[in-house]
């Protein structure tokens, strides 16, 4: 399985630009959208057709977009940052433009080229994410032993795959349990179908049968990952990875998290929690599935405090 399809790098940009992998038509179809714009780039990360490592690829290659404004340059950046950052709450957006919009101020004041500055720092991010992001990779795999049977829930963009992968090259046979992770089902559309690409051993199971399956001993390990991390080692993730590792710990099986550095809060209760349109999962292609008056709450994430991680596999992002 090669290290540039669409299940490890689902953004790109080619002719000024960005192609966006819709994972949300995934394994249907695999259908990129084309960005232009920051309003683009907006639209594909808050209407959840790209998420997790894709969210990152958008938000740093709009910055490539952005580069030929009408008005003053690093004005217009602050602008894109600040219409990214508010795309979705819980992920750490700001740390991320934070970074592109210091180098611009900065080499304005220095009188240096401002559009050259941002741009070699973008693709310099992108160039260590792409060889750091293998390193995890490579690092996920060695967490995998021989006869192995995890559980994962939501998707981690490609990189279980990849490590499923490199574990089977090793001679390690593992199975895989992956949630249908409601309501936008990433488990069963992505998860799923990425691990079936890597000629991986993979069995879908509904979302309330994870304390079932760990009672009777179907599974010996779990690998999640994290949208956001804390200083002390709280993670947030998709919802439902709170339940699931308060039961990881009453059975003693080891959580493993794949996290970033993210040190913007100092623990997990500090970390805003994006509540999504209850919507999203009381209606379905334009109608509604329960009663007429049924109300729904649909908190996108919820917290996984340190305690309850075994490992934490860090991706080391910085410049």
């Amino acid at each position: 399985m090669a290290f540039e399809s669409p299940l490890f790098w689902p953004a790109y940009i080619k002719d000024e630009v960005l192609y966006v992998l819709d994972e949300t038509l995934v394994p249907e179809k695999l259908k990129y959208i084309s960005v232009k714009n920051v309003k683009g780039a907006v639209d594909v990360i808050r209407d959840m057709k790209t998420r997790a490592f894709g969210q990152f690829l958008v938000v740093l290659n709009t910055f490539l977009l952005e580069l030929n404004p009408k008005g003053h340059l690093v004005n217009h950046l602050l602008g894109v940052a600040h219409q990214l950052n508010h795309s979705r709450p819980t992920f750490p957006f700001a740390e991320v433009t934070g970074i592109v919009t210091g180098v611009a101020q900065k080499a304005a004041g220095n009188g240096a080229d401002v559009k050259v500055a941002v741009t070699k720092t973008v693709q310099g991010f992108l160039g260590v994410i792409r060889t750091r992001r293998l390193q995890r990779v490579q690092d996920i795999a060695l967490a995998m032993n021989d006869g192995d049977r995890i559980l994962t829930h939501c998707n981690v963009s490609g990189e279980l795959a990849m490590a499923a992968s490199l574990a089977a090259a090793a001679g390690k046979h593992v199975k895989f349990f992956a949630t249908e992770t409601r309501p936008y089902f990433q488990g069963a559309k992505l998860t799923v179908w990425e691990l079936q690409e890597a000629k991986a051993t993979v069995t879908l199971v509904a979302d309330n049968a994870v304390g079932s399956l760990m009672a009777e001993g179907f599974v010996n390990k779990v690998i999640i990952g994290s949208d956001r991390s804390a200083a002390n080692g709280d993670i947030a993730n998709k919802i439902g990875s709170y339940q699931i590792a308060v039961l990881a710990k009453e059975f003693g099986i080891p959580l493993i998290a794949l996290t970033q550095p993210s040190r913007g809060v100092a623990k997990g209760t500090d970390m805003p929690i994006e509540i999504r349109d209850a919507d999203e999962f009381l209606v379905f292609k334009g109608k509604k599935l329960f009663g007429p008056k049924a109300q729904g709450f649909y908190p996108g994430f919820d917290v996984v405090p340190h305690q309850l991680i075994t490992k934490a596999i860090e991706i080391h992002a910085g410049l």
